[in-house]
């Protein structure tokens, strides 16, 4: 029986069976009238009991397996030098291919650790769409994020299957602007988040580490949701379809210096990430901040248990094809339910989630009332499932001007965690963004009432404009 879910003409279920449950409420709208005014229209601000079903990330709120719920009873507390570490170093050089081993409490340790060892005050640091953390990093250690990916990427409605390329002529043009010693890495993330979960291909990842390679520029992935990437490299790459997503993870990664991960999504893990590097004397400098910023460098921000979990966790995700096509699979399931009802999402389906479209579902709201964290909020107060903001509010503030990015993608961001809920949990959210929408005209704009400095998603606070 063939069982990829993209191909096969036959009903298809996930590569697993449930061993335990965890109960969930449902409640009711008043309810959570009263949960998401208290939250100041924040998903993030909510509580998770009150929540029904929870989109907001797949970062941490993966199903471990039973093997990893082993791994953890033998996990190995050392303080130094523990077994566990280096079972965890075995994984990363075997699945990904990096010798050196950094490993941080999750993937924005490992963004910390990169950043200040080889920013500098006055540097660029190109990439392929920014992420929030990622940037934040990167400008706090005195760098300036220079946008790099296609104009496709910007378009919701393109349908160009790796709308997370480089542009590579925007990036010769930054090295013009600002010569190669001015740009210590390139930051190639892979299934862009911001995008709509949306990959890059192999020859383009290739083609650009050439040209760092000429001009003497490190290549960095993001390669957090590399496996997922893998997964659409071997559907729409030519020459691609035979191959394994383990075979191809591991190209993809041959085309770079390094890696940041954050293990909390394709690593299937609640908690880890880590930094992997290819030169020695980049690792021992990262090490050197590790011990002062997260802890002895055979376990960084981990307990031994954790990095035995991620350990079985990243050998696990590769040890089929199975796992990824299911994962995918579930995606798109809910995506190809939304656009059956002509709801505007990010196409191509993305990896790790249904990205909405809340310029166009809120067309009468404009930007600058951050129409997509309005639609967060009624998506919740219809149904109590909650998502995630990724748009204006995301994007920030100029750190010159003060005023607001006001970025081409407004998305609400529909996050599946990973061998969670079944498709009934995905058959509920499709009915209630379709009632949502149908009522579109009732939701009102925001206005913030708290707005924090750095990284305000998290925690900031609105109110809705009448």
């Amino acid at each position: 029986m063939d069982r990829d879910p993209r191909t096969s003409r036959r009903s298809w279920a996930e590569p697993f069976r449930i061993k335990m449950v965890e109960p969930i409420t449902v409640t009711t709208r008043g309810h959570r009238e009263r949960a998401i005014k208290d939250a100041g229209w924040n998903t993030f601000l909510l509580r998770a009991e009150d929540v029904y079903i929870d989109l907001l990330t797949d970062s941490g709120t993966n199903a471990m397996s039973d093997r990893q719920w082993a791994a953890l009873m033998l996990g190995d507390e050392a303080y130094a030098g523990s077994r566990s570490y280096y079972h965890l170093e075995d994984a990363v050089r075997d699945v990904y291919g990096y010798e050196e081993l950094v490993p941080t409490h999750q993937g924005r340790g490992a963004e910390h650790i990169l950043s200040q060892i080889l920013i500098k005050p006055g540097d660029a640091v190109p990439g392929n769409m920014y992420f929030t953390t990622t940037r934040y990093h990167q400008e706090r250690a005195g760098g300036t994020f220079v946008d790099v990916i296609i104009d496709e990427a910007h378009d919701p409605a393109s349908t160009y299957p790796f709308k997370g390329n480089v542009d590579l002529d925007k990036f010769r043009a930054v090295i013009d602007e600002y010569g190669a010693s001015r740009i210590p890495y390139i930051s190639v993330e892979t299934n862009v988040n911001m995008a709509g979960g949306q990959p890059l291909s192999m020859a383009n990842l290739r083609a650009t580490y050439e040209l760092c390679r000429e001009h003497g520029i490190y290549l960095m992935l993001d390669a957090t949701r590399a496996l997922e990437n893998a997964w659409f490299i071997k559907q729409r790459e030519p020459g691609y379809q035979d191959k394994s997503v383990r075979e191809i993870l591991r190209e993809l990664c041959s085309y770079s210096d390094g890696a940041t991960v954050s293990s909390k999504k394709d690593n299937l893990v609640n908690i880890g990430g880590f930094l992997a590097l290819r030169d020695p004397d980049l690792a021992r400098r990262a090490r050197s901040l590790l011990v002062a910023f997260e802890g002895l460098h055979t376990y960084g921000g981990m307990s031994g248990r954790d990095m035995e979990a991620l350990a079985q966790g990243i050998r696990e995700m590769v040890e089929t094809d199975d796992h990824i096509a299911a994962r995918i699979g579930q995606v798109e399931y809910l995506g190809n339910k939304l656009i059956d009802e002509d709801v505007p999402i990010v196409l191509p389906i993305g990896g790790h989630g249904v990205f909405l479209d809340a310029r166009a579902i809120l067309a009468h709201i404009p930007q600058e009332q951050f129409p997509a964290q309005a639609l967060a909020a009624a998506l919740y107060v219809d149904s109590g499932v909650r998502s995630m903001e990724r748009g204006v509010v995301s994007a920030g503030r100029d750190p010159v001007t003060g005023q607001n990015h006001l970025p081409k993608l407004e998305l609400v961001r529909l996050t599946i965690p990973r061998r969670v809920y079944t498709q009934a949990h995905m058959d509920v959210v499709a009915e209630s963004v379709v009632e949502v929408v149908a009522s579109a005209d009732e939701v009102a704009g925001l206005r913030f009432t708290y707005e924090p400095e750095d990284l305000r998603f998290f925690l900031a606070r609105f109110e809705p404009i009448s």
